[in-house]
C-alpha cells in the first residue's frame, strides 16, 4: 500500500518533530511543472523557516472510472488519509492552491490556527480596499483592455443568496464566502469532515466555478465551526491589480509585473492568482522573488521595526 500511495503524494520537505504540513495538489501537467518552476521555491522557503512538511498531490488518489471521481481541485478533500498512510504522525495540514506566492515576511500560518476549528479566509470581510470598487475596477478594464465582450454586469457581484442559490444550495449558517485556496485543519478532527464534502457529490456536480469545489466547500465548512484568519494569508491579487496597478491591463511588460507582485508581497502574507482571466496567470513569471529580493524584504522588515528619533539631520538633497 505504501508504494501506491507514494506514487500518489510526493514529499518535498520533511520536518524534524513537527507534524504540521502544507499541501496542494498538482496533478498532471502543466499543473506540477507550473508549480515547481514559478511557485514552489517560495514554499520551500517557508517551510524550511518554520519547520513545515511539505506535499504534493502528483497522481489522482481516487479512480477515474469511480462515480465519484471529480476534477483534481476537489481531491484536496480526500488527502488527510492518503497523507496519514505516508506519515503517520501528521496532525494539521494547510491546504493551498498552487497558485499562491508566499512572502518572506510570512509568519507562520499555523500559530494562528485552533485545532477545533477551520481556518478560512473571507473574500468578502476583512479586505483593505472597497470590495465592490475592487469588482467595478476588474470588469471595467477587462471590458477595455481584454475583450469588449467581457459583461460589465455578471455573476461576477452575486450577492450572497445568489451565489448559494445559482449552485443550488441554501445560504449556510454563517452567510459569507470563503476561498477553497487555502484552509487548515486538524487531521483527527477533520477527515471524516472534508470526505464527507468529497463524497456528498459525484462526477456529474455541476457548478458556476466549472465544476469546482468552491460553493460546496463554502456551504459545509460555514454550517460548522470556523475561525477566520487575516486577509494577508490569501490576498487575491486580481484585487490587487485592480486597485493599486490598474495601469498592467493596458501594459503588462514583465519586469513591470515583477516589480508589482514584489510590492504587493511585501504587505501580504500569501498572493493568491486565482480566476481565469488573464491577470491570473502573471505568477507564472521566472524569478519574481531572488536571493537579493529576499534580503530586501528582511531588510525593510527590520528598519520597519525600528524606532526612529525624528531628530534633524541637516539639509539633505538628492
Amino acid at each position: 500500500m505504501e508504494d501506491g500511495v507514494s506514487n500518489k503524494i510526493t514529499i518535498l520537505n520533511k520536518p524534524i518533530n513537527c507534524n504540521n504540513y502544507i499541501v496542494t495538489t498538482a496533478i498532471g501537467e502543466p499543473y506540477f511543472s507550473n508549480f515547481k518552476q514559478y511557485t514552489m521555491p517560495s514554499w520551500l522557503n517557508y517551510c524550511i523557516k518554520f519547520n513545515l512538511g511539505l506535499a504534493v498531490v502528483t497522481n489522482n488518489l481516487i479512480d477515474s472510472n469511480d462515480k465519484f471521481f471529480k476534477k483534481a481541485n476537489w481531491q484536496k478533500f480526500i488527502v488527510a488519509r492518503v497523507l496519514k498512510e505516508l506519515e503517520p504522525l501528521v496532525e494539521n495540514i494547510c491546504h493551498l492552491d498552487t497558485d499562491i506566492i508566499i512572502s518572506p515576511l510570512a509568519p507562520n500560518i499555523f500559530d494562528f490556527h485552533n485545532n477545533d476549528s477551520i481556518s478560512v479566509i473571507s473574500l468578502r470581510n476583512g479586505l483593505p480596499y472597497s470590495r465592490n470598487t475592487a469588482l467595478k475596477s476588474i470588469a471595467f478594464h477587462r471590458n477595455r483592455y481584454y475583450d469588449e465582450k467581457y459583461p460589465l454586469d455578471s455573476v461576477l457581484f452575486s450577492s450572497i443568496d445568489d451565489l448559494y442559490k445559482n449552485n443550488g444550495l441554501n445560504v449556510p449558517k454563517i452567510a459569507d464566502e470563503v476561498c477553497s485556496g487555502v484552509f487548515v485543519y486538524n487531521v483527527d478532527k477533520y477527515l471524516d469532515f472534508f470526505e464527507q464534502i468529497f463524497f456528498s457529490v459525484d462526477k456529474n456536480v455541476k457548478t458556476m466555478t466549472n465544476d469546482g469545489d468552491q460553493a460546496h466547500f463554502n456551504y459545509y465548512v460555514l454550517n460548522g465551526n470556523v475561525k477566520f484568519l487575516s486577509y494577508k494569508f490569501q490576498t487575491i491579487w486580481v484585487f490587487e491589480q485592480a486597485i493599486k496597478y490598474n495601469f498592467l491591463y493596458k501594459e503588462s511588460e514583465r519586469e513591470m509585473v515583477k516589480n508589482c507582485i514584489k510590492a504587493s508581497l511585501l504587505d501580504s502574507h500569501f498572493l493568491h492568482f486565482a480566476g481565469s482571466w488573464h491577470e491570473s496567470d502573471m505568477w507564472k513569471n521566472k524569478n519574481i522573488l531572488t536571493k537579493k529580493d529576499e534580503q530586501f524584504f528582511v531588510d525593510f522588515q527590520n528598519y520597519l521595526n525600528t524606532e526612529v528619533s525624528g531628530q534633524p539631520k541637516g539639509m539633505i538633497r538628492p
